[in-house]
């Protein structure tokens, strides 16, 4: 019996063992899925790869692919039920987890922020048969933000650098940029990607680390594997910092948004419908008179067309608008009875001797090209006592909040800690040059004025520089001086007198730039007494 017995008692051992064995495991599973510590199954010694949150999955099961036509209005659940990106998560996009999770209303904020563009962006990307996944790329860009603009002089949504727009034919002047417009980078952007794509042989990520470094220097890396005998694949080549952890930010953006749960994070609701609608307007318009006619604040008609860098769209177009679809009709309407010699206002301007076209120009925030088209002049010679129309903006600079220079102005206006200097640059003054003046680092510079550090001074610009020292500056430069407005005195003319910009005279006493200034007021100036002449 006892012979018989001992087969049946092993047997009996080893299915007890295996239950026990395969319980533990679905316990440590639920743990996983279920953790308190929405961070703490992440490797903690894994190293951080990290690209700073920019104003920069595992999949190992197929999912039914969700028919695009069905009635579900939730974009991000589309999204991820259509993802089609094939990667695992390793301990580099552990690292990039970590990093977003711990920054707890991060997503929150930026699906929000991309609530306007998502939908359009899906829609282009679902039309070329590209990873739906690539409609979180601008958050790692640029955190959704249409006006970003980085140190690399890259803008917009998909931070295009200046020489990959003009590679794919994005327009970029002083009235428009296309880089910032969210159709036209959009298309850019998309063009670039499918081209590295091909380039990479099919290779999404080698595609993506491409986008971030240039397809030079990812053929460069993959060459040197190639000789050593090494893996070609993005995990294994040998990039610089950003461009490493560039791939796993996106991969983790994927994998937080498809499993949102697992990592204690609620995502908001983003609607399918589409958010804006094009409007033909067929000619140069002021954007504050466009508001109006669309019914919808200023500063959200500059959200949806940041590509305008001034007071009015660009005279040689893109002639449209972008405005909520349901403030569609209402422009449309409103055009139709708006003549188009009515959608900017001119003003006619007397020329003064030793007056020069740019010197007018810079004085109604135009450029000179605007006003030989309006006056039918070729050249740059113009008459004392001649007449010229000049486009002016429909209200104070200052209400065009978002139009270029005046993000500028308030980029310069935050306060912060230490001495602040404003500089007028002169020839030949570079950022690099300030920054070795004032002892400050040119990328602190360049952040402070809201520009990049290869960026090109112009002549008279100013730039805010804040210091620890008690004065930077040679003693005794700056006055504080109150001047007396005299017959036929302006703006501009007070300004031309004593180096200072209109803008600043403004600013410093509170006025329109465009007002007439009565014989015997006083006005307040901060001149520099080096640029003074005796």
């Amino acid at each position: 019996i006892t012979f018989f017995m001992m087969p049946i008692v092993s047997i009996a051992l080893n299915i007890f063992f295996i239950g026990k064995l395969f319980a533990d495991e679905i316990k440590l599973f639920e743990q996983y899925l279920s953790h308190g510590d929405k961070t703490e199954f992440v490797s903690k010694d894994a190293a951080i790869y990290h690209k700073s949150l920019e104003i920069q999955p595992y999949y190992d099961f197929k999912k039914d692919k969700q028919e695009w036509s069905k009635p579900s209005r939730n974009l991000i659940e589309k999204i991820r039920n259509n993802y089609s990106l094939d990667f695992e998560i390793n301990d580099r996009v552990r690292s990039e987890i970590n990093f977003i999770v711990r920054n707890d209303d991060y997503m929150e904020k930026v699906i929000l922020r991309s609530a306007p563009f998502l939908p359009f962006i899906v829609g282009e990307l679902k039309a070329r048969d590209m990873p739906l996944e690539l409609a979180f790329l601008p958050i790692v860009e640029s955190a959704y933000d249409p006006f970003a603009y980085s140190y690399g002089q890259a803008a917009g949504l998909w931070q295009l650098i200046p020489i990959t727009a003009k590679r794919f034919d994005v327009e970029q002047n002083w009235w428009f940029d296309g880089r910032r417009d969210v159709i036209i980078s959009t298309n850019a952007a998309l063009n670039y990607l499918q081209y590295l794509y091909s380039f990479m042989n099919e290779d999404w990520l080698l595609a993506l680390a491409s986008y971030n470094a240039g397809e030079g220097t990812v053929s460069k890396s993959i060459k040197k594997n190639k000789k050593q005998g090494k893996s070609t694949d993005f995990w294994n080549l040998d990039l610089s910092s950003q461009t490493s952890a560039y791939v796993p930010r996106l991969l983790a953006l994927v994998e937080i948004i498809s499993n949102p749960k697992r990592y204690s994070i609620e995502l908001p609701y983003i609607s399918n419908d589409p958010y804006f609608e094009t409007v033909n307007i067929n000619s140069q318009i002021d954007l504050s008179i466009a508001a109006e006619l669309a019914e919808i604040e200023l500063n959200d008609l500059y959200d949806l067309n940041a590509g305008f860098n001034r007071w009015a769209t660009s005279p040689d177009g893109p002639h449209r608008l972008l405005v909520p679809t349901d403030k569609a009709e209402s422009l449309k309407n409103a055009l139709r009875t708006l003549p188009e010699d009515q959608r900017v206002k001119w003003k006619r301007h007397n020329v003064k001797f030793g007056e020069t076209l740019s010197e007018i120009a810079l004085k109604y925030n135009t450029t000179t090209d605007q006003i030989k088209l309006a006056n039918d002049i070729t050249s740059n010679m113009i008459r004392v006592d001649s007449y010229l129309m000049i486009p002016v903006s429909n209200q104070a600079r200052e209400k065009y909040q978002k139009s270029e220079s005046q993000r500028k102005i308030t980029q310069q206006n935050k306060t912060r800690n230490g001495n602040k200097i404003e500089h007028t640059v002169k020839r030949g003054e570079s950022l690099w040059l300030l920054s070795r003046r004032y002892d400050v680092d040119i990328n602190t510079i360049a952040g402070w004025n809201g520009i990049s550090p290869k960026d090109i001074l112009s002549i008279g610009e100013k730039i805010v520089i804040w210091t620890q020292k008690v004065s930077a500056e040679p003693q005794s430069v700056s006055r504080k001086i109150t001047y007396t407005v005299k017959n036929g005195d302006s703006l501009y003319l007070i300004a031309k007198k004593f180096r200072v910009t209109i803008v600043d005279i403004a600013r410093w006493n509170n006025l329109e730039q465009e007002k007439i200034l009565k014989p015997g007021i006083k006005l307040t100036l901060n001149i520099d007494v080096r640029n003074q002449s005796s």
